[in-house]
């Protein structure tokens, strides 16, 4: 399996970048909740070891990796709202959220490399699109780590008072038992009503099968 390393942030480096950040996001996959995104502007001589991709990593190594993060480097969080979420779309809601986390960065970076294949509308600053990024640079690791625990943290706490949908354990993602509950329980002010399988409940409630 391919580990993230520093190439991506040397090349920077060695066309004149100091400051430089990586940017992910995550739950654009999910039913429910927000998209959050996190940019993350590592020390170079104090990178932790062990970072990856978010998905390949356990709970628990995540927690404490944003542990050590949180001491040793500067992070920004940005979140796009459902209601963004379904005005927009789920890409353009990512990007949103993705540059409101470059600008909460305590020092704003000089050089952004950016997970995915598209670079988000209405970026000022010199930045690159790596594909598959969180597996291949560490600055984009990070920040899928740091995304992943923040947006788990929100779905738990959102479990607490919408409790049947198991947003504890599923982060909002369309599970069996989710889209069950979806049926049984009805739509939030959670759920993403321009995705598919909310959409058609709605449908179908307002246009009952005779």
């Amino acid at each position: 399996m391919t580990q993230p390393d520093m190439s991506f942030e040397n090349a920077a480096r060695a066309e004149g970048f100091l400051r430089i950040a990586g940017v992910d996001e995550v739950g654009r996959g999910p039913l429910a909740g927000p998209v959050m995104a996190a940019a993350v502007m590592l020390d170079p001589v104090r990178v932790p070891l062990g970072l990856n991709d978010s998905k390949v990593l356990c709970e628990t190594r995540r927690s404490a990796l944003v542990t050590e993060l949180e001491g040793c480097a500067q992070i920004g969080l940005g979140t796009a709202s459902v209601a963004e979420i379904d005005s927009h779309n789920i890409l353009r809601a990512s990007h949103i959220a993705m540059l409101r986390a470059v600008a909460a960065l305590p020092e704003p970076p000089d050089f952004l490399l950016i997970d995915g294949n598209l670079l988000p509308r209405g970026l000022t600053l010199p930045a690159r699109a790596v594909v598959k990024g969180d597996s291949r640079s560490v600055s984009i690791a990070a920040a899928s780590i740091v995304a992943k625990i923040r947006r788990d943290y929100i779905m738990r706490d959102l479990a607490q008072h919408f409790p049947g949908y198991g947003w504890e354990t599923n982060a909002g993602y369309p599970t069996k038992s989710h889209k069950a509950a979806l049926t049984s329980l009805g739509v939030t002010p959670h759920h993403r009503r321009s995705f598919k399988p909310v959409h058609n409940i709605l449908y179908q409630a307002k246009n009952p099968t005779p």
